[in-house]
């Protein structure tokens, strides 16, 4: 065994817990993220940029209604949180191609909507 004299042990022990100190501390400013938290934030991150992209052409579907103001004050009467829900289930939040409407651009189509 390694034997250290009481000044080196101190040293030692303080590299320790500096180390410790270190690792969490960019643990949680996110300065160093594990692989698995990377591919999360990444998928996050793409499924919000589709999204922005889509919204448009959802506000675009919605306000090409002939009864838009009516439709909009309905939006406007929804909870903020089903207001997504309420375009997704009126189809204009779903892309062309596809069947199902994307809830993030709905989301953010909504918000675009009650802004304006």
């Amino acid at each position: 065994m390694l034997k250290l004299s009481e000044t080196n042990k101190h040293y030692l022990i303080g590299a320790i817990g500096g180390a410790l100190v270190l690792a969490m501390v960019t643990s949680s400013w996110d300065l160093m993220i594990t692989p698995a938290a990377a591919e999360r934030l990444g998928k996050k991150r793409a499924e919000e940029a589709v999204a922005k992209a889509v919204a448009p052409f959802c506000v675009e579907r919605f306000r090409s209604q002939k009864d838009i103001s009516a439709k909009l004050a309905e939006l406007k009467k929804q909870d903020q949180y089903q207001q997504g829900t309420y375009l997704a289930n009126g189809g204009w939040a779903t892309t062309p191609g596809t069947t199902t409407p994307n809830p993030e651009a709905a989301r953010v189509c909504a918000e675009m909507l009650t802004k304006a």
